[in-house]
């Protein structure tokens, strides 16, 4: 059977075109900023902030997916409730954007509430430091309680994933009601400045844009050095064989403890460097469907390849872009449509269809 040329050229040179096409990629995404900073707006090649803050936020949502490619993927922990994580690092970022804007008072909504001081688990957000803190503890410590009880009494499959999504669930309810101290239905918005510098100057968004894409570069070489040692090695063989492992004298509830960790945190920077970008947060992203969403990312690009889960983040949240203009009321028809088509023939994902097409 004759193979095309690009399938050929590619398996005789092997990671090389990855790695070029990777670094193609990134050139491209760190020339996004200087663009809309340097070139006019009369310009052809200029890049609105529009776009600047799409891509941004479809950047954040990429290292959500490569956070659940490592549990689904490696450990065969399917989350449905990774959006709880990404809404908790947010919430962080957000108590502190929130200082930023009120001064030395109380945040408005507050004020709307007849509250006069902060409660407690406000003390210090008005530092950027302890709220980056606040950013990795507050998923992570969550994540690490939640993990410990559920892998020691061995949870695991649907059963697994129904009591994530449940948490998600749990969690929303909580943030929606208004004297949890959290803005209630509406959240936080009305951001103005971030370090000292307005929130919505050019250069500020451009150094957002520069972090995000620091932090899913980062995220991506975790993830590829713990794939390749023996850590990854064990996650592997606990996703396929899991009583084989415990046979073999492994302990798995501390890997599956560690990667789940990980994954919270990881989901928490990125909602961390989501909430400057899009300038709000709310109980909305907790609900089990935007955890649902990062599933089908997750399955459409393909589990376990660490590149598959950023490729179908980047191509569902796209149309998403798309379909919510042009028609809104069909999306969710849609998003439900592309996870059967990728459940009934697209198994391994987009990447594992290109593996396979190769190797033919």
């Amino acid at each position: 059977m004759n193979q095309p040329l690009l399938v050929t050229a590619t398996q005789k040179a092997g990671p090389k075109v990855t790695i070029a096409v990777g670094a193609v990629i990134l050139v491209l995404l760190l020339a996004l900023p200087l663009l809309s900073l340097l070139l006019s707006p009369d310009s052809a090649f200029h890049v609105s902030a529009y776009t600047l803050t799409l891509v941004g936020k479809i950047l954040c949502y990429a290292i959500v997916a490569l956070a659940l490619d490592l549990v689904w993927g490696y450990a065969g922990l399917l989350s449905l409730g990774h959006g709880l994580f990404f809404a908790l690092g947010g919430y962080a970022m957000g108590m502190y954007l929130m200082r930023q804007a009120s001064g030395d008072g109380v945040p408005a909504f507050m004020t709307f509430l007849s509250w006069t001081e902060l409660p407690w688990y406000w003390t210090g957000t008005s530092s950027f430091l302890w709220s980056m803190c606040l950013v990795v503890l507050a998923p992570g410590l969550l994540a690490l309680v939640f993990g410990f009880f559920a892998f020691r009494s061995r949870i695991k499959g649907v059963y697994f994933s129904i009591m994530t999504q449940a948490l998600t669930f749990a969690g929303m309810l909580l943030f929606f009601r208004n004297e949890t101290g959290f803005g209630g239905n509406n959240g936080f918005t009305n951001f103005r400045t971030i370090l000292g510098f307005g929130i919505t100057e050019p250069g500020t968004r451009a150094v957002r844009f520069f972090a995000t894409v620091v932090l899913l570069v980062a995220s991506l070489f975790i993830g590829w050095r713990l794939a390749q040692s023996k850590f990854g090695r064990v996650l592997t063989a606990l996703r396929d064989a899991e009583n084989r492992l415990m046979f073999c004298g492994y302990d798995p509830r501390g890997f599956k403890l560690f990667v789940w960790v990980l994954s919270a945190v990881l989901c928490g920077l990125a909602g961390a460097l989501y909430v400057p970008q899009v300038g709000i947060i709310n109980p909305s992203e907790m609900s089990p469907t935007n955890s649902i969403e990062a599933a089908v990312w997750v399955a459409l690009g393909g589990r376990g390849t660490l590149i598959g889960p950023l490729l179908g983040a980047g191509v569902v949240n796209g149309m998403k872009s798309w379909f919510t203009v042009a028609f809104p009321e069909y999306w969710l028809f849609f998003l439900g449509a592309l996870f059967i088509v990728v459940t009934l023939y697209l198994p391994n994902g987009v990447i594992g269809l290109l593996k396979k097409r190769s190797e033919q």
